[in-house]
């Protein structure tokens, strides 16, 4: 188990694989969605209690879109479905829930699931969860641009008042701490658009165990690997205390 001292503060995951192990099972790809939502419960249950900061999961990319219009379909009922289930155990444990991306490519009954799930728990003070539907690295910077240029085009702000603060503060995930580990599941060793600029200095812990199959056992392995990274932030190494003679 990782130290108290070593946790990431911010934990974000690829959730892969969840197609191919249905296909492997000689199911529909739906049931590989159902089935990844046991770890999803696995994971949140122990940020909870180990007093992880934030957990940021990719659910439906922005390129997602592009997959077979039954499959999008049956996801969609899927998180409506998980929302209605789960929100309320959520909320008893005090984890706040946002939802990250362009909503309005949403279903309208989904955008109001989402509302309702973010306003009931607002004022919660455990764990950050954040959910990325529709949502794209690039997307993500280029709304954030868009902002920053409105207000400069105001007079609400200088463009040489811009800075990577200032930038920071019209993304998505404004106002938590950087996201300190990626967790991949599915083997697949790829960033594939998500959180561009949030993990500039990420830890990268790809695992090639197919999300639905992702245990508690995973989670430590990931948790073991950040806690044995040495993290510079682009320092120099500290220098190691000369062995006694």
């Amino acid at each position: 188990m990782a130290a108290l001292d070593l946790l990431p503060r911010h934990i974000a995951i690829t959730m892969d694989g969840n197609g191919r192990w249905a296909a492997a099972r000689g199911l529909p790809r739906s049931a590989g969605h159902k089935a990844g939502l046991a770890p999803v419960r696995m994971c949140i249950e122990v940020c909870s209690q180990r007093g992880v900061e934030a957990l940021t999961l990719f659910a439906f990319s922005s390129e997602n879109w592009r997959r077979p219009a039954d499959e999008v379909g049956s996801l969609m009922g899927l998180f409506i479905e998980a929302l209605d289930r789960e929100i309320d155990e959520l909320h008893q444990k005090s984890v706040r829930m946002r939802f990250i991306g362009e909503r309005r490519t949403l279903s309208v009954r989904l955008q109001a699931r989402i509302a309702a799930a973010e306003a009931r728990t607002a004022a919660n003070g455990g764990l950050k969860l954040q959910v990325a539907m529709s949502y794209g690295g690039r997307w993500d910077i280029v709304q954030a641009a868009q902002k920053v240029a409105r207000d400069c085009a105001s007079g609400r702000l200088r463009a040489e008042d811009v800075n990577e603060e200032a930038f920071a503060a019209h993304l998505s995930l404004a106002g938590l701490p950087e996201a300190d580990l990626l967790i991949r599941t599915g083997g697949e060793q790829r960033i594939s658009n998500f959180l561009l600029w949030d993990l500039a200095y990420a830890e990268l812990h790809f695992s090639p165990r197919l999300w639905p199959d992702f245990t508690l056992a995973d989670l430590e392995d990931a948790l073991a690997y950040f806690a044995g990274r040495e993290r510079r932030f682009g320092r120099v190494a500290a220098p190691r205390a000369a062995a006694k003679a």
